[in-house]
């Protein structure tokens, strides 16, 4: 790999060559997955693979929802039926709030991380901080795994003990940072609260949340070169900025569709619709995976020479399943909190994100007022949620009956 604009030649061949690529390839690893994992030997009964050549074709196949994942996993343990492996023969399995089980084989970069962190200016023999999850969620390895593949050395910092993350960035000098915008103005603050220099970092490349423009700014202040990518546990990169950052372009090896949420029916191009991926990976096939996220997608290749196609980023959830500091909260989740007291009545979960911080509040009606059942209420979502939260009781009729369980309210500048 040399030293140059791209990670590799894929990254700007002809448009053309790379949409008959894909689909070339298309029906024999749809083939594959039917033969090795039991979800799609049961969806693609009777279907003639060779057929499936084209986005006409492929839009014609059924649709797996990451909403619906849980559920199906929990019928037929570990992956739903959709792995392609024995559970022993992967490297690593996660375990996402949902549960979402996820694997992970050893095949280099299985995530595809890579080519977002050589778009953000990481190189062979460089430093990276990474403090993204390494506690069962995958998010660590994640980003991990492409640092390998660059040849780059990893910190894993993983979240929280920012004072003694700030000592280590201050003593090992990374080039970089890998993580959630947040955080690192948070370790950043509190680099200026200890007097301790972590000006090394001068990259970083972000994801699992929203990045206001506000916020970039303050960080480019910093002389901090920041672009955003867009990934999933399932499906590893979908997406990533370039230094352009006209959009996020499409990673290798992802045929994605932009379809009409709820239903599996490709929108015109430009229009918002739910993200729906197909990734060409042998050990774990996800065939027209839909993300829950929305999205657009833009009608020209990325000024920064890349012709892959190229979305608007992030534009919402599809359904109330909602990202909070990089992981995911769902209302099946909160539901089940709620299923421990019989006090509670009505319920919601509200994000908001107060100086570009999201913050959690679970209001709830109660039929009894009582500081020992708000505790519990509290340990309860952080079991089950897998994140903080702060627990406000509200008087009856103060929830609308609406059928909303997570009111995402944050704003973005």
């Amino acid at each position: 790999m040399s030293d140059s604009l791209y990670y590799d030649d894929l990254e700007i061949q002809d448009p053309e060559q790379r949409e008959q690529s894909l689909f070339s390839r298309l029906p024999d690893f749809i083939s594959h997955a039917s033969l090795n994992a039991p979800a799609y030997t049961s969806l693609f009964t009777n279907l003639d693979t060779s057929q499936v050549v084209c986005r006409q074709t492929l839009a014609k196949l059924p649709i797996t929802r990451k909403s619906d994942l849980s559920a199906l996993q929990q019928k037929q343990l570990p992956f739903g039926g959709f792995g392609a492996r024995k559970i022993g023969e992967y490297q690593k399995v996660y375990s996402s709030p949902g549960p979402i089980y996820e694997p992970e084989s050893s095949r280099v970069d299985y995530w595809r991380t890579a080519r977002a962190l050589y778009a953000c200016g990481f190189r062979k023999g460089q430093l990276i901080h990474n403090t993204y999850s390494y506690h069962l969620s995958p998010a660590g390895s994640m980003l991990e795994s492409g640092a390998f593949a660059l040849g780059c050395a990893v910190i894993p910092g993983g979240v929280g003990q920012t004072e003694l993350q700030v000592k280590t960035i201050a003593d090992l000098c990374p080039d970089g940072y890998v993580g959630t915008p947040s955080f690192l103005r948070i370790l950043l603050e509190k680099a200026d609260e200890l007097g301790l220099d972590i000006s090394c970092i001068k990259r970083a490349s972000v994801s699992g949340e929203a990045l206001p423009e506000t916020l970039r700014d303050q960080l480019t202040a910093r002389n901090i070169h920041v672009l955003q990518s867009y990934a999933t546990a399932d499906v590893g990169l979908i997406a990533y900025e370039t230094s352009y950052k006209d959009g996020l372009v499409l990673s290798e090896d992802v045929i994605l569709e932009i379809v009409k949420p709820g239903s599996g029916d490709p929108v015109a191009p430009g229009e918002v619709g739910e993200v729906v991926v197909t990734v060409l990976n042998p050990d774990y096939p996800m065939i027209r995976f839909a993300t829950g996220d929305m999205s657009a997608l833009m009608d020209t290749p990325s000024a920064c020479g890349r012709t892959n196609q190229r979305i608007k980023g992030w534009m919402g959830r599809a359904d109330q399943t909602t990202k909070v500091k990089g992981m995911f909260i769902r209302p099946e989740q909160v539901n089940a909190v709620a299923d421990r007291f019989t006090e509670i009545g009505r319920y919601r979960m509200v994000v908001t994100n107060p100086n570009n911080v999201d913050n959690l509040c679970f209001q709830c009606e109660l039929t009894c007022l009582d500081e020992s059942v708000l505790d519990k209420i509290t340990q309860a979502i952080k079991d089950l949620c897998k994140l903080r939260a702060s627990v406000e009781a509200v008087s009856e009729g103060t929830i609308g009956n609406d059928g909303k369980i997570i009111s995402d309210e944050r704003s973005y500048e």
